[in-house]
């Protein structure tokens, strides 16, 4: 399974495929819209910026609580549970008179119930799929994801300007309830992976024993840390570039679909391995240009070839699921999965925290330094799970 064609012609992934994308489409619509109803009553920027990408906070809590639910839920129905709550809470923001505290603890509320079953969505692609087939998908999935980041935005932005936030909160119930039932009845239920009932006792378990492992570890951290801090200079963007910083995210957005498309579609296995070095290096080295305070032309050339780095992560992640226990899959790319989304935000955080002591593009590169420090310390670690290199079987002589 080599293609698109050959990927979108199992039927089961190109229901996951639409789920995943009416459900990254609802989630942006609704942050826009909640972060222009939190600006609008309380005039503060870290409010408004907490309510639009605060909530992936909530998954240190998943992974620290009920994340083997992943494992010990049938997929689809654990899936497909959660979408149906999440829907519930989109609807209930469309009311008008709910007080903000309300609408953060529902966004964080839904946030932590997609934590803990986001692990059976991506280890359901080892399911429906062969296991040569898990980059190209990963990064198809990943592909979707900016795609619908863009267009979700866009839908909403021209939406508010017609309609009222409390609409679109409404249109993005609705594109939930369309990822529910896409994923009820376009996906086949399977068996659990472990019997054992979803508690904190097991989730913790499992975990430590994860973590205990210096190979999976260290893929945990380099695909956390070096990523995360990339972000943070993401989060930079509007700081550095005021107004015209769209630009600035629409380079890194194709820096990343680019990265995906060529390493997930076009390497083999035994180039993805030859390329993640250069890939890991190309995602921090070409932001430390922003110390010259770059144009924004060349800002924008910087982001777009730092961003195509990010595709390191889909090898390295194939690593982690090689190196993992099958009845814990669900829980290991769950873990993988929320620590990303978490590490994104601290580092966002800690961007901003820098970027009020200094110049933007100091900040920038600084964190950039701070990413390119990470990834050489965290080197070392990989040689762990790194492939046996396969040699030749030489012929006996005639």
């Amino acid at each position: 399974m080599r293609t698109y064609a050959d990927l979108f012609a199992a039927r089961e992934f190109r229901n996951l495929f639409l789920a995943n994308c009416a459900g990254i489409a609802a989630h942006t619509t609704s942050a826009l819209a909640l972060g222009a109803l939190t600006y609008a009553s309380t005039g503060s920027a870290l409010l408004t910026a907490l309510s639009m990408f605060g909530a992936p906070l909530a998954g240190v809590l998943g992974s620290l609580t009920l994340l083997s639910a992943a494992d010990s839920l049938p997929p689809r129905r654990a899936l497909t549970l959660a979408a149906v709550l999440v829907t519930v809470g989109a609807a209930v923001q469309a009311a008008p008179g709910l007080p903000l505290w309300a609408r953060f603890t529902i966004i964080f509320a839904s946030a932590y119930v997609g934590s803990i079953t986001g692990g059976a969505r991506w280890a359901l692609l080892t399911d429906i799929l062969p296991a040569n087939a898990f980059v190209l998908a990963r990064a198809t999935m990943n592909t979707s994801v900016g795609v619908m980041q863009i267009a979700g935005f866009g839908l909403a932005g021209a939406l508010l300007v017609l309609l009222s936030p409390y609409q679109v909160f409404l249109l993005a119930a609705v594109l939930r309830a369309v990822a529910a039932a896409v994923g009820w009845f376009g996906l086949s239920e399977r068996p659990v992976r472990v019997t054992e009932r979803t508690t904190i006792a097991r989730t913790l378990r499992v975990n430590k024993e994860l973590w205990a492992d210096p190979g999976r570890r260290s893929l945990f951290l380099n695909l956390w840390v070096p990523g995360g801090l990339i972000v943070g200079c993401e989060a930079l963007f509007v700081p550095y570039a005021g107004d015209r910083a769209g630009f600035l995210f629409a380079a890194a957005a194709l820096g990343m679909l680019i990265g995906d498309v060529v390493v997930g579609r076009f390497l083999t296995a035994a180039r993805r391995e030859r390329w993640i070095p250069t890939l890991r290096l190309l995602l921090s080295v070409p932001y430390l240009v922003f110390l010259l305070s770059p144009p924004l032309p060349l800002a924008m050339v910087v982001a777009l070839i730092a961003s195509v780095g990010f595709a390191a992560g889909l090898p390295l992640q194939e690593r982690l699921i090689a190196h993992s226990p099958p009845e814990a899959r669900g829980q290991v790319l769950g873990l993988h999965h929320n620590g990303m989304l978490a590490g994104q935000a601290v580092c966002a955080a800690l961007a901003g925290a820098v970027a009020d002591l200094v110049p933007a593009y100091w900040a920038v590169a600084l964190l950039a330094g701070a990413a390119l420090t990470a990834t050489v310390a965290l080197t070392s670690g990989l040689r762990r799970t790194a492939p046996e290199p396969v040699t030749a079987i030489p012929t006996p002589p005639a």
